[in-house]
């Protein structure tokens, strides 16, 4: 499951990825509020396949 997980989070930002440089490409300037927003969406997609991993492992009733 681990595997599948880690596989659509990179899926995901790939196609984070992929959509931004669709619209980037053409322009010669790009804001660095721009570049964050797409590094953070990329983060946010890969921190909570982490996340979801991190539960499946963590016995079920287990004190965090």
């Amino acid at each position: 499951m681990r595997e599948t997980l880690e596989s659509d989070a990179i899926t995901q930002a790939l196609q984070i990825i992929d959509r931004s440089l669709g619209t980037l490409h053409r322009r010669e300037l790009v804001s660095t509020a721009e570049m964050s927003d797409i590094l953070l969406d990329m983060r946010s997609v890969l921190v909570a396949a982490e996340l979801e991993i991190d539960l499946e492992k963590t016995p079920a009733g287990a004190a965090n």
